[in-house]
C-alpha cells in the first residue's frame, strides 16, 4: 500500500481509511484477536499505520469493535480525540457500536462515522442506529450489503454445501435452513427489479442499502474483476418507490432476516 500511495500524485491521491483495536498474540496465531481499545493501543496502532502507509495523516480512523479489555469508551474515544487534535487523524469513527455507546462517545467528541452491518437480510441497523446517525450528522458506511454473497445472482444452496469446512459461513444462521431458503427466495425477488434497471441482483442489493436516508456509502468486497463489474453500478441506481415497495413485500412474504423493511422516504403505497 505504501508503494501504491507513493506512486500517485497528491492531486489524485485517494482518501486513506483504516482501523484499530484488534490485537493478536503472535505466539497463538490461530486464536482470534482481542478487541483492545486501551488508549496506548490505539495510539501505537495509529503511529504504526502512519509509518507503514508513509502518510502524515489518516483520513478516517475507526475502531473495529467495542472494547473487551475493560477500558471505558470515554477513555478510548478521548485518545481518538487527541489524535485528531494532533493532526494524525482527520476524521474519527467506530464500527459495530450501539446507540447508547455512540451517545457516550458523542459527549467526548463528535462521531464522524459509524460502520454497521446492513443488508436487505440483516436490517437491524435501520431501527435505531441509522436514524441516530442521521440526526447527529454522523456518516454511515455499511458493510456486507450483499450478505456475504447471498444476495448475488449466482449463489445457490448447492454452493453452500460445497463451502470449505473451515468457511465461517457454514456456521452462520443465515446460511443454514430454514433461513437459507428464505434468503434465497428474497434474492430471487430482486431479479425483476434488476432486469428493469438493466443491472444485476448484487447491484440492486447494494443500491437498496444506499437508498436509506442517513447511509453515506457501502463497503463491497470482490474476488475478481468480474465481480466488481457486477455491482459497480450500484451507486448510480436510483431505486423507485415501486422498487422499494416491491422489496418490502418480498421481505414480508419470505420472512427473510429481521429489522425495518423499507426506508420511510419515497413511499408509493400506503402501509
Amino acid at each position: 500500500m505504501r508503494q501504491a500511495l507513493a506512486g500517485i500524485s497528491s492531486a489524485q491521491k485517494p482518501m486513506v481509511f483504516t482501523k484499530c483495536g484488534l490485537t493478536g498474540d503472535r505466539s497463538k496465531p490461530f486464536d482470534p484477536p482481542r478487541r483492545d481499545l486501551r488508549p496506548e493501543t490505539i495510539r501505537r496502532e495509529c503511529e504504526a499505520s502512519l509509518r507503514r502507509l508513509g502518510v502524515e495523516r489518516i483520513d478516517l480512523y475507526q475502531f473495529h469493535w467495542p472494547d473487551e479489555s475493560g477500558t471505558p469508551v470515554e477513555d478510548s474515544w478521548g485518545e481518538m480525540k487527541r489524535l485528531v487534535q494532533e493532526g494524525k487523524v482527520r476524521a474519527a469513527g467506530v464500527s459495530n457500536f450501539t446507540a447508547p455507546v455512540l451517545e457516550r462517545c458523542e459527549r467526548v467528541r463528535h462521531v464522524d462515522s459509524l460502520q454497521p452491518p446492513f443488508s436487505a437480510i440483516r436490517r437491524e441497523a435501520a431501527a435505531e442506529l441509522i436514524p441516530w446517525c442521521a440526526s447527529h450528522g454522523t456518516g454511515v458506511i455499511v458493510y456486507s450489503p450483499m450478505q456475504a454473497g447471498l444476495l448475488t445472482d449466482r449463489f445457490t444452496a448447492e454452493r453452500v454445501s460445497r463451502l470449505a469446512q473451515d468457511d465461517w459461513r457454514r456456521s452462520t444462521p443465515e446460511f443454514q435452513e430454514p433461513n437459507l431458503s428464505r434468503n434465497l427466495r428474497l434474492r430471487d425477488a430482486l431479479r425483476p427489479i434488476a432486469q428493469r434497471h438493466g443491472t444485476t441482483v448484487a447491484a440492486v442489493a447494494v443500491a437498496w442499502t444506499l437508498s436509506w436516508p442517513g447511509v453515506t456509502g457501502a463497503i463491497v468486497g470482490a474476488r475478481s474483476a468480474e465481480q466488481v463489474d457486477g455491482w459497480i453500478r450500484a451507486g448510480e441506481i436510483e431505486l423507485t418507490a415501486q422498487d422499494l415497495d416491491e422489496i418490502a413485500r418480498a421481505i414480508g412474504e419470505t420472512q427473510a432476516g429481521s429489522g425495518p423493511a423499507r426506508p420511510r422516504a419515497l413511499r408509493a403505497t400506503a402501509d
